[in-house]
């Protein structure tokens, strides 16, 4: 990033800061003022009128005045920072912390999912969002650091020079300390760090892996410990030779970066004062003490000014990710407002539409009607296009090209939030969260009427009431144990149910389940399906299914083929055209009646006789 950028980011966050917390600002400029000031004062001042006050037999009563002068001044210092430290920072950064989350988090829910499954912009995304408060604030810090640490710097010169005017050529010591061989240092840091960075991931997935739960089972089933050990020495022999790589150089400049900035200025300045004070008598004292003082402040004044740049520069990298994600136009922004989509569902269409993901077709040319009140199912084998459809349908996406069309219309005229309202949907990639069964099935949504017996009624219909009903809590049991100890860990299926649930207790015109039983066995996805089926006889119904034997009641079936329909009709429609539906269809009879000596409950009677 260059100095402009870099400039212009830092400037970025001190706007955005003063809309947070004005005080914060504030109160950290005052404190970088006033440690720049007693820096330069107790050096260049202090000492130079308490020595001038001794040599000259100055009365005693006033030095005393004056030392009593600068110890209230420095206890009402003192006491800003405590004050500021202990009661006031606390309450700024909350405030800050609390205004920049709500930031972040509107945004984050506001841009379109596209954003979380591109990898650029996703890791630009939990870069901003990763300690972003105390990176923020400690950005303002660093901000004033560099604004006050270049007034002290030049403060100190100027004073220096008043003393003794040949002084002044030994602050170019620390400056070829810090500027140069600082700076080469950081870098040899730099390629370090990166060259470094494989391996450390490497040992940190070690480690994770060594007691996280879900590797427990087949760490004491294997042998892959020992895989895993080798691959941590080889890691850890990774860190040992890049460590050796840089230790020369980093040693060397170093030893350079501490003779400059520390050991040539203060042996230097005192071996001239001494000669200048006992050899020459061109200098007093006083002199010798203030100049010593003064160079022992300038060089941690220097110090500090070019770590504060050094950091000004890092933050500038972190405030761009920030900005490039706050300051991101949103291609479908959740808080669309458009016209009233109404909860009468005619028809919804997809016309001559196309998608690509990355420059790669995903959807060709589809063209498809639902009619409001029937059912339908999406059929095909993975990559067929039939999640893309759904994410399409919900608007998730929008079309590369053709349109979806509800009622007619456009649906990127409609309300966006009004317009998803209209579906209700189970996911197959679903998400469990770490609150009660209750909450994990209504999600927020708002239900007419005795919602606890809505929820337990949608668990009946999902097969899973009576597992619920076994927990410690019933349906207000803590599902996952992330902030409950006490919390159930459903099997994969249970959790599924609780996903169909979902569907089930929201009152939408359309329900929308994808693959909702691929985590279940045939007996609980025939009893899953015909629970759908009836009670979703009123709704308009699409369901994604990869096995046939479950769509086969459908009123329409789309059979899908890289991202396109190959054929459509009903299951008899297509059994008798003898094509890909067919096809399949036989094909995974055929499994279903080789694994399965004996039907149950008419599961199979569809599939036997075909």
């Amino acid at each position: 990033m260059n100095k402009k950028n870099a400039f212009k980011n830092n400037i970025y966050a001190l706007k955005l800061v003063w809309k947070m917390s004005k005080p914060l600002i504030i109160t950290n400029g005052i404190a970088s003022f006033l440690d720049y000031f007693e820096w330069l004062f107790f050096s260049a001042f202090f000492l130079r009128i308490l020595i001038n006050g001794l040599e000259t037999g100055q009365e005693f009563s006033k030095l005393l005045t004056f030392i009593l002068i600068c110890i209230v001044t420095l206890g009402f210092i003192s006491l800003f920072h405590s004050v500021r430290t202990r009661k006031w920072l606390p309450v700024f950064k909350t405030k800050v912390n609390k205004e920049l989350f709500k930031i972040l988090f509107k945004k984050a829910s506001n841009v379109e999912l596209e954003c979380f499954e591109n990898s650029d912009f996703y890791d630009k995304y939990t870069l901003a969002m990763e300690k972003s408060d105390e990176r923020l604030t400690r950005t303002i810090e660093v901000i004033w650091g560099v604004f006050f640490g270049a007034i002290a710097s030049v403060c100190a010169f100027i004073f220096m020079y008043q003393v003794d005017k040949y002084s002044v050529l030994f602050i170019i010591f620390p400056i070829i300390g810090n500027f140069g061989f600082n700076r080469l240092q950081s870098k040899i840091d730099y390629n370090r760090n990166k060259d470094m960075a494989p391996h450390n991931r490497k040992i940190s997935y070690i480690n994770r892996v060594m007691y996280l739960t879900q590797y427990a089972k087949e760490m004491r089933l294997s042998d892959v410990f020992s895989l895993m050990r080798e691959e941590y020495r080889g890691a850890i022999r990774g860190v040992t030779d890049v460590t050796r790589k840089y230790t020369k150089k980093a040693m060397v400049l170093h030893w350079f970066y501490v003779m400059f900035t520390f050991t040539f200025i203060f042996e230097g300045l005192l071996i001239y004062g001494a000669y200048r004070t006992l050899v020459s008598y061109t200098m007093t004292l006083a002199q010798l003490s203030v100049i010593t003082s003064l160079m022992v402040s300038t060089t941690w004044i220097l110090i500090g000014f070019t770590d504060s740049v050094t950091e000004l520069f890092k933050n500038g990298l972190f405030v761009d990710y920030l900005k490039t994600f706050l300051e991101y136009k949103e291609k479908i922004p959740e808080d669309y407002d458009g016209a009233d989509p109404g909860d009468t569902i005619e028809s919804i269409e997809f016309k001559n539409v196309s998608f690509a993901y990355k420059d790669k077709e995903v959807i060709k040319n589809l063209n498809m009607k639902f009619e409001g009140g029937k059912t339908y199912a999406l059929a095909g084998h993975n990559g067929a296009g039939k999640t893309t459809i759904i994410k399409l349908l919900l608007r998730f996406y929008d079309p590369t090209e053709g349109e979806v069309l509800l009622n007619g219309r456009d649906i990127k005229e409609y309300n966006l939030q009004k317009y998803r309202a209209l579906f209700a949907t189970a996911f197959q990639d679903h998400q469990m969260f770490s609150m009660s069964v209750k909450d994990n099935v209504l999600m927020g949504h708002k239900t007419e009427g005795d919602t606890t017996e809505k929820v337990l009624n949608a668990l009946k219909l999902a097969g899973v009431y009576d597992k619920v009903m076994s927990l410690p809590y019933k349906e207000n049991t803590i599902l996952t144990k992330e902030f409950d100890d006490e919390g159930a860990i459903l099997s994969g299926g249970e959790f599924q149910k609780v996903v169909v649930a979902r569907a089930f207790v929201q009152n939408s015109p359309v329900k929308l389940f994808d693959e909702p039983s691929s985590a279940l066995d045939p007996i609980a996805e025939y009893t899953l399906f015909d629970n759908i089926l009836k009670s979703c006889k009123d709704n308009t119904l699409v369901f994604i299914s990869h096995r046939l034997s479950s769509v086969q009641n459908a009123d329409k079936i789309f059979l899908l083929r890289h991202g396109t329909v190959k054929e459509e009709g009903s299951h008899k429609e297509l059994m008798e055209l003898d094509g890909l539906y067919a096809d399949m269809y036989r094909k995974q009879a055929e499994n279903y009646l080789a694994g399965s000596h004996e039907t149950s409950d008419g599961i199979f009677k569809e599939v036997a006789k075909a």
